[in-house]
C-alpha cells in the first residue's frame, strides 16, 4: 500500500502551493512505490520559517521541564510505533531489518534523552570578584533553525537534530533528503500528537537546491544545521555564514582502521568487515580503508576476503545485506570499482552486480575487497558510500598512522592492536573526530559529541549530548548588584 504525506507547517498537515508530488520506491523493488509526497516550492518553505518564527518567543518561554514532556510523549509515541517505523525505513532506504530497527530506537532514545536533559538547562554560577555581585550566566536559544538531512540515516539524524533544538527552546524547520522522508515525517507526526504547539516544529518534502536552500537563507533563519555531501555541505556553509547565522555541518569521510602486527587477525577481519559493509557501506562513518602492517597483511587479506563472501544478499526483511539505495548510487560505486581496477588495485572479492533471480530489479552490489592499493588511488582518497574496501600495505605503526591521515577528511578512524603504546600514540595523533581502540568506525554514542576534522566537518560545533545543547543555546553572563 502507498503512504501519502503531506508538509507539516503551523501545526496542520497541508499540501504543497504548487500541488506537484514526488514518489519513492522500494529499493529492492524499484517498481514498488512505497510512499508519495509534497513537491513544495521555496513558497511553501517561506511559509514554515514564518510561522516557526512566529512561535519563536511564546515556546523559548516555555518551561523547559514541559518542553521536556512533549519530547517524552514523543518518544514513547514512536516506540509504540517501532514495527512500522522499521518496516518503512527499510522499504523506503534499503536497510535490513536489524539496522533499520537499530536506527528507530535510536530516535527514540535520543528524544527521551532530551526529554531528560531539560531538567538540567539554565546556566551557571561563578564566584564574583566584589562584594554585593551575583555572577552567572544563562543559556538562551538561538531562535529559528534549519535543519537539512540525509537519506542514509532518515529517522536518526533527524532526531539528533530536532531533540535538542526544540529541548533548548528553538523553533525548527526541516528539510529531510527526497530520496526516503518516510520516517522523518513520521517523527512529526509523533510530535503532533504528544501536543507540541503550532508553528514551533516544520517539515516541508522536496529538494534541497530549492526548499533547503529558501529555508537556509531565510532572513529570519538564526542557526542551521547540515549532514550530507562535502559538496553542498560547503555551499551551505558559505550561504549561512555570509548571513551571519550559527551554522554547523557533518559532512563525509574515508575513514580507516588501521591493523598493527600485535592484532588478532580474526578479530581484526571482524572489525573491519562489519565496519565496510554493515548498512550497505552507506554510513559517512564506514570503513573504507584497512591499513595493514606487512606482517599480518596476507593473512588479513585472506580473513577480511572471507568475511565478505559469506554475506548473504537480498532485501533487507531477510538477508544480511540489502540494496544500495538508489540506481544513482549503485552506478557511483560501480564506476568507483572500474576506476579502481584501471589505477592497478587488485580485486581480491565482488566487484559487480550479484547474479541470480533475486538481484534482477533490485540495486545491489556485492561486497566488494581490493588489495595492493596505493594511498594515492582515487579508491582511497574518496568518498565510495558503498560496500568497497581498500585494503593498503604498511611497514610500521609510523606509515600507518601517516597513510590514515593522508587524506581530506577526519571523521573517524580506528586502530586493533594489543600494543597499548600504539593505542594510546593513535588516539593522540590520528586526525579524526572519532577515535576508536579495538573497534569498528561505524556505531556512535548519543550522549557523546559527533563530528569530524578536516574536509569532514566545519569544525564549528558537535552535534549530539551536551554538544548538541551548546550548539542551540547561546550564553548570556548576568551581573546583578545589589
Amino acid at each position: 500500500m502507498t503512504a501519502n504525506y503531506q508538509n507539516y507547517v503551523n501545526g496542520a498537515w497541508t499540501d504543497a502551493e504548487t500541488t506537484e508530488t514526488f514518489e519513492t520506491t522500494d529499493p529492492a523493488a524499484p517498481e514498488e512505490v512505497v510512499a508519495t509526497y509534497q513537491q513544495a516550492s521555496a513558497d511553501d518553505a517561506d511559509s514554515a520559517v514564518e510561522a516557526a518564527s512566529d512561535a519563536q518567543s511564546e515556546w523559548a518561554n516555555t518551561p523547559a521541564p514541559e518542553r521536556g514532556a512533549i519530547l517524552r510523549e514523543a518518544g514513547s509515541i514512536l516506540a509504540d510505533r517501532k514495527d512500522e517505523l522499521t518496516e518503512l525505513l527499510t522499504r523506503e532506504e534499503g536497510k535490513t531489518h536489524a539496522e533499520a530497527g537499530g536506527e528507530v530506537q535510536r530516535a527514540i532514545d535520543i528524544f527521551y534523552y532530551y526529554a531528560e536533559k531539560t531538567r538540567d538547562l539554565g546556566g551557571s554560577v561563578k564566584s564574583a570578584s566584589g562584594p554585593r555581585t551575583n555572577l552567572y550566566t544563562v543559556n538562551e536559544p538561538v531562535g529559528v533553525t534549519a535543519l537539512i538531512t540525509p537519506w542514509n540515516y532518515p529517522i536518526a539524524i533527524p532526531a539528533w537534530k530536532l531533540a535538542p533544538a526544540l529541548a533548548t527552546g528553538n523553533t525548527v524547520v526541516l528539510n529531510p533528503a527526497s530520496v526516503a522522508p518516510g520516517v522523518a515525517l513520521e517523527l512529526f507526526k509523533a510530535l503532533d500528537e504528544a501536543g507540541i504547539p503550532d508553528g514551533v516544529a516544520n517539515v516541508v518534502t522536496g529538494p534541497g537546491s530549492t526548499v533547503g536552500d529558501a529555508i537556509i537563507t531565510h532572513e529570519d533563519v538564526d542557526g542551521v544545521s547540515f549532514t550530507g555531501s562535502g559538496e553542498v555541505g560547503h555551499m551551505v556553509y558559505d550561504k549561512a555564514t555570509d548571513d551571519g547565522k550559527r551554522v554547523q555541518t557533518e559532512l563525509g569521510g574515508k575513514n580507516p582502521t588501521v591493523v598493527s602486527d600485535s592484532a588478532d587477525v580474526e578479530e581484526a577481519a571482524d572489525i573491519v568487515a562489519n565496519g565496510a559493509f554493515g548498512v550497505t557501506g552507506q554510513a559517512c562513518t564506514a570503513c573504507s580503508r584497512a591499513i595493514v602492517h606487512t606482517d599480518v597483511y596476507d593473512e588479513f587479506v585472506d580473513a577480511v576476503v572471507d568475511r565478505a563472501e559469506s554475506i548473504e544478499i537480498g532485501p533487507g526483511d531477510e538477508y544480511d545485506m540489502g540494496p544500495q539505495v538508489t540506481e544513482s548510487e549503485l552506478e557511483g560505486t560501480l564506476d568507483y570499482i572500474d576506476v579502481a581496477q584501471q589505477e592497478g588495485a587488485t580485486l581480491e572479492t565482488g566487484g559487480g552486480r550479484p547474479e541470480g533471480e533475486r538481484f534482477e530489479d533490485g540495486y545491489y552490489v556485492e561486497p566488494t575487497v581490493f588489495s595492493d592499493v596505493d594511498n594515492e588511488y582515487r579508491i582511497a582518497q574518496e568518498e565510495v558510500f558503498g560496500p568497497v574496501l581498500a585494503v593498503i600495505e604498511v611497514e610500521d605503526y609510523e606509515e600507518g598512522l601517516e597513510t590514515a591521515n593522508d587524506v581530506q577528511y577526519g571523521l573517524s578512524a580506528s586502530i586493533v592492536t594489543d600494543d597499548h603504546t600504539e593505542a594510546e600514540r593513535f588516539v593522540r595523533e590520528v586526525e579524526a573526530g572519532v577515535a576508536k581502540i579495538n573497534a569498528k568506525t561505524t556505531g556512535l554514542e548519543l550522549h557523546v559529541p559527533f563530528g569530524g576534522f578536516k574536509r569532514s566537518s566545519s569544525e564549528t560545533w558537535r552535534e549530539q549530548g551536551d554538544a548538541g545543547i551548546d550548539f542551540y543555546t547561546i550564553e548570556k553572563t548576568v551581573y546583578d548588584t545589589f
